[in-house]
């Protein structure tokens, strides 16, 4: 029987085939976390899952954020937002 290698994203516990994956897929939840907490403080009575989701919407598009923020607003038209179910959701940290 052949042992195959699995890394263990530290956030939620998702398996990546490498450590590179993990990482980043653990970076991310990291970033959506943050993303998740501004919206959070600074907008009252934000549900709290949605929040979560546009957190993690942002996360996964970052570079298209940096891109419109570097002047071309359009980048935004192509968020994905259909990954949405490749990500196991965070718990809303209070």
């Amino acid at each position: 029987m052949a042992v195959i290698p699995k890394w263990m994203c530290d956030r939620d516990n998702s398996m990546h085939d490498s450590k590179k994956d993990a990482d980043a897929h653990d970076k991310m939840l990291e970033l959506a976390e943050e993303f998740t907490a501004l919206l959070e403080a600074n907008i009252s009575k934000v549900d709290d899952r949605l929040a979560e989701e546009f957190g993690l919407l942002l996360a996964r598009n970052r570079d298209k954020l940096i891109e419109a923020c570097k002047g071309r607003p359009e980048a935004l038209r192509e968020l994905d937002s259909d990954e949405a179910d490749n990500v196991t959701p965070l718990k809303a940290s209070q």
